[in-house]
């Protein structure tokens, strides 16, 4: 049986760490990607992250 992707489940950290780049997990990087609509918000602090995100998307989301 071929495997089929899943929409990831990313949970947000509370404080962000203030590093260059952001780290995956930050909170500003998340809300990056969900204004692009390449991630939804699920909960407080949980987004899907949609199958359609590549890395330069998330790249780009965590650059300062």
């Amino acid at each position: 049986m071929p495997k089929t992707k899943q929409p990831r489940l990313v949970k947000a950290k509370k404080k962000c760490c203030k590093s260059s780049p952001r780290c995956k997990r930050c909170a500003a990087a998340l809300r990056e990607l969900e204004r692009r609509g390449l991630a939804t918000r699920v909960g407080k602090r949980r987004y899907v992250i949609s199958l359609e995100a590549t890395k330069k998307d998330f790249k780009r989301a965590r650059k300062r």
